[in-house]
Parts: structure tokens; C-alpha cells; sequence
């Protein structure tokens, strides 16, 4: 087992850390990071690549994220000073971590990249993040994918105290993380089509793929009115990921039925975006027993039969079965669980994608979304 640095870079004598599981499972490993006491959901990514990107994905929220892949850090961090054309950092998919803590098999004590600044230690200790090294991952994995993802407690000083720590804390479910990561006023980029996009814990790579594909985005806060949207103009509307339980979004959800109700704008909806859409149209959403998380999840095109191999970060999904009732289709489907990926309204102008179409990380093979979208506005 590699040895890990602790708080003062040292590579001797690492300082222990535990895992507490609310099944009352222990694992005992290594701190890396900032060695302080966390809370929240457990859950894992099978990516093999994109730790930046996943880390500061605002929809891990209040998890603690398990890397499958059994060496994290061997490409270094890079820069939030290296930014795009946009003003975008060009590695990173918003300004800062949003994981409650950080589990792994093994960090790599020595990256290289030529983007890299800093390692993978550091830049967790930087950011205040907590983390833990030596877990059997494998084995960790396995048991979330039996039992299912739950709460979990990371400690530094006392593994009693993890048992505490679960016992005082709220459930994910109950908590709303929407309003943690969402903008608390408007920001605009770009220039053409101007579109509205509800900001839910949105990935900025959405903004950029917005942005390419010639639209002028109004980025606002997810608790924006229906008036406080349409006085933007908006030639469509997107809803963006984001963190938690669906139906903590009840704002979010009662705007996107009027608007539906009201007009005829194009929307288009990305993971949160889509269960939001299904729900304002009286579908119903349901939790993973395990969630999709990772880079090579496949997904079939149900009008074409094409597959898609897509990247994708969700713990909930929307019941299939409730489509009945409501004026949706099923457009994508997941192959391996055969879950929702995707739906269409069937006579107004109204898409959503469960998976990520902006990649990052992940395949582009779907980024043809935004182009659909545009589409659909140029037609209206």
C-alpha cells in the first residue's frame, strides 16, 4: 500500500482516518486532504478519467464520492487560472469542489501533466475537502451496489464519532442542494438566440456547449418566477442539472408547468432538467437503488435503435409508468437497467436528457443534443 502524504506533505508516518457507514460498517485508512469530520451520501463513479471534472460538478452536493478506479492523482490538478475563450476555467466544471469528502484505493504521490500545478493531495487540503486512502474501493463498491448507497461518516480523531456525526445528520433526501449551488443573480454570456437557463447546479461546459451552438444564455437562479424569466425574452428555456431530490425543487417544478401551460417555448431539460420537466407534467420520479455515475453508461435512441455511450451523474430517475398520464414519451432508455434516459413532449416543442450531452468528462457522442435544441427554436 503506497504511503500518503498527510496535512504537511509529509510522505511518513499517515495519520489514520475511518469510513463510517450508517449499516455500522468501519473501513480504517489514511487521511488525505483536510483532516476534518464530514457527513453525507455515499455513493461511487466508474470513470476511469476526470477527477477535476467530477469533483467540482455542483450535482455531488452533499456526497461523498468513491473512485472506483484504484489510482487517483496521476495527472496532477491543474490551474483555475487556465480559461478558455469564455473566461471558463478549462478543466474544471465550476469554481470550486462541491463533494462532501473524497474516498480511494491509492493516491498517486508523483503526477505528470503538462497542465498539472499541484497534486491531487493538495488540491483537496487547498479547497478544506476531506479524503481517505487505503479502502478496499472494490469491496466498497460491491457492498453499495447490494445494499444500495446510503449515509456515510468520515473521520479523523475518534471513529466514534462518526456513528455521532450519522446520527444527527439529516438524510440526503430531505435536503434541498439546489439552493446551495445555484446562482443568487443573473449572469449573461455569449451572443444570438437568447435563452434562459435555469440554474440548478449547472456544469459550465453546458454553458460553453450553449455558447458554441450561437446562443446568447441567461444564466438564472432556479427559484426565478415565470415573470422574472419571459421578461428576458427567451427564445427557449434550459433546465440544468443539479443535486438532491427532484421534488425538493418545488419552485423550480410549479414555474415549468406554467411555463409549459403558458407558451410555446422550446425547452430542453439535462439530468435534474429532465425529472423536473417529468414531474411539472404530473410524472412521478423514483431513487436508484445505486444511481449512474461514471463515463461508459450506454443508452439506446428508442425511435432510431441507435446506442449511445454517454456520461451520466444521477441517483433518481423518472417512473416510466406515470408517462401514462401525461402528455411525454419515452425518447432515450438506459440500457443496462432499462431506466428512463430521455423523453419528448408529443406536441409541443419540450426535450429532456437524463445523461450529459456536455460530456466533461466523457464522450461527445451526444453533444448533437444542443444542436436538436437549436432546431427547435429556429422552427418556433
Amino acid at each position: 500500500m503506497a504511503i500518503q502524504k498527510d496535512m504537511k506533505g509529509s510522505t511518513e508516518n499517515p495519520k489514520n482516518a475511518w469510513l463510517i457507514l450508517e449499516d455500522s460498517s468501519v473501513f480504517k485508512g489514511f487521511s488525505i486532504g483536510y483532516p476534518k469530520n464530514t457527513v453525507g451520501e455515499l455513493v461511487f463513479t466508474t470513470g476511469m478519467i476526470g477527477y477535476t471534472e467530477s469533483l467540482t460538478d455542483p450535482s455531488y452536493k452533499g456526497q461523498i464520492l468513491c473512485f472506483t478506479y484504484p489510482l487517483i492523482g496521476n495527472y496532477g490538478v491543474p490551474s483555475y487560472s487556465m480559461i478558455d475563450r469564455y473566461g471558463f476555467p478549462m478543466f474544471f466544471e465550476s469554481e470550486s469542489i462541491k463533494v462532501q469528502g473524497v474516498v480511494i484505493h491509492e493516491l498517486c504521490l508523483n503526477p505528470s501533466h503538462w497542465t498539472s500545478t499541484m497534486s491531487f493531495n493538495d488540491w483537496l487540503y487547498m479547497e478544506g475537502i476531506p479524503g481517505i486512502s487505503g479502502i478496499d474501493t472494490r469491496y466498497l463498491t460491491k457492498k453499495l451496489r447490494v445494499e444500495g448507497v446510503m449515509m456515510g461518516a468520515m473521520v479523523f480523531d475518534d471513529p466514534e464519532n462518526g456513528f455521532k456525526l450519522l446520527k444527527n445528520s439529516k438524510s440526503y433526501e430531505s435536503i434541498n442542494f439546489v439552493e446551495e449551488v445555484s446562482v443568487k443573480k443573473p449572469i449573461i454570456y455569449g451572443r444570438g438566440k437568447n435563452i434562459v437557463l435555469i440554474d440548478c447546479g449547472v456544469k459550465l461546459n453546458i454553458i460553453r456547449q450553449l455558447i458554441l451552438n450561437g446562443f446568447r444564455v441567461v444564466r438564472v437562479p432556479y427559484s426565478y418566477s415565470i415573470d422574472e424569466i419571459l421578461s428576458y425574452n427567451p427564445h427557449g428555456i434550459v433546465i440544468s442539472n443539479g443535486p438532491g431530490n427532484p421534488k425538493r425543487c418545488e419552485v423550480t417544478i410549479k414555474t415549468i408547468r406554467r411555463i409549459i401551460d403558458e407558451t410555446d417555448l422550446p425547452i430542453l431539460g439535462i439530468c435534474l432538467g429532465n425529472q423536473i420537466i417529468a414531474l411539472a407534467l404530473n410524472a412521478d420520479t423514483f431513487k436508484l437503488k445505486y444511481g449512474h455515475r461514471g463515463q461508459n453508461k450506454p443508452c439506446i435512441d428508442v425511435e432510431t435503435g441507435k446506442c449511445y455511450i454517454t456520461s451520466q451523474n444521477h441517483g433518481y430517475a423518472v417512473n416510466e409508468k406515470t408517462l401514462e398520464n401525461t402528455e411525454l414519451k419515452t425518447w432515450f432508455r438506459n440500457v443496462d437497467d432499462g431506466t428512463v434516459e430521455g423523453l419528448k413532449h408529443i406536441s409541443k416543442p419540450i426535450l429532456s436528457v437524463q445523461y450529459h450531452p456536455e460530456a466533461s468528462p466523457g464522450p461527445y457522442d451526444t453533444s448533437w443534443i444542443f444542436s436538436k435544441f437549436l432546431n427547435y427554436i429556429k422552427e418556433v
